[in-house]
């Protein structure tokens, strides 16, 4: 068999894997600006969250809430460099894990290249979530700099407009932390796809488009989406009619 034949199906694997996370990325970023997805959901609780903490002086709590995301993002940080750790072993022993792989059932052989480059694939795409996670950790960092510096109640020289134009601009930069956490999040989904290329390049490329699919449906058509978008008016009547 010549080697184009045999290589094929690996590089079209790749070019469907890289079209469909690139491709999925921009089209859900700009979905998002015109359908309610969980971004753009949420994004509007985080301006609520700024408004409602201008208006009481003690901070404790968002400050506190802050700090919980940004070690959710550094223990993602943490989880990325040891799974790096262990490509990094397995690329030193590649000998001993293609003898393993061989005893798999519906495993497709491949030469010791072929299955490092696989491995360097994997890493790649775990080099990626480092780096997104960590720059998400400092983005939480900027977010706690903002809320220390969120005015006080008192303070009359500040107007409304700018009380206003701070909590937009915090939320702004707290749902900015959060969208790298979301893409850290889905280099985890997209190297779990990657395992599967170990087995076949046409199984890789099914799982790819499964991932795609869990991706799409989490956070577009989503259970907890439709709770956050959901308000019930109709309990909200008697209690105005009562306080009225």
């Amino acid at each position: 068999m010549p080697i184009s034949d045999i290589y094929l199906p690996h590089l079209l694997a790749v070019l469907w894997f890289v079209v469909c996370w690139a491709g999925y990325s921009r089209y859900a970023h700009y979905k998002g600006r015109t359908t309610p997805c969980l971004a753009s959901v949420l994004h509007l609780y985080r301006e609520d969250w700024m408004r409602r903490m201008l208006l009481r002086d003690n901070r404790i709590a968002d400050a506190s809430v802050i700090g919980n995301l940004e070690r959710n993002a550094s223990f993602f940080a943490s989880s990325t460099l040891i799974i790096l750790a262990g490509i990094l072993t397995v690329l030193g022993a590649s000998d001993r894990a293609l003898s393993l792989l061989a005893d798999l059932p519906f495993v497709q052989a491949a030469s010791r290249e072929m299955s490092e480059v696989k491995l360097l694939a994997l890493g790649v795409v775990f080099v990626y979530a480092f780096f997104t996670f960590s720059w998400c950790m400092r983005q939480y960092n900027f977010a706690a700099v903002l809320v220390g510096s969120a005015p006080m109640i008192g303070e009359r020289h500040v107007t409304a407009q700018e009380r206003k134009a701070y909590a937009e601009r915090t939320a702004r930069v707290i749902s900015m932390a959060a969208n790298e956490f979301n893409y850290g999040l889905r280099a985890y989904y997209f190297g779990m796809s990657t395992l599967a290329w170990f087995i076949n390049p046409w199984f890789f490329m099914l799982v790819t488009a499964g991932v795609v699919l869990v991706l799409y449906r989490r956070e577009f058509h989503s259970d907890v989406l439709e709770v956050m978008v959901y308000t019930q008016t109709p309990m909200l009547e008697p209690l105005k009619e009562k306080s009225e």
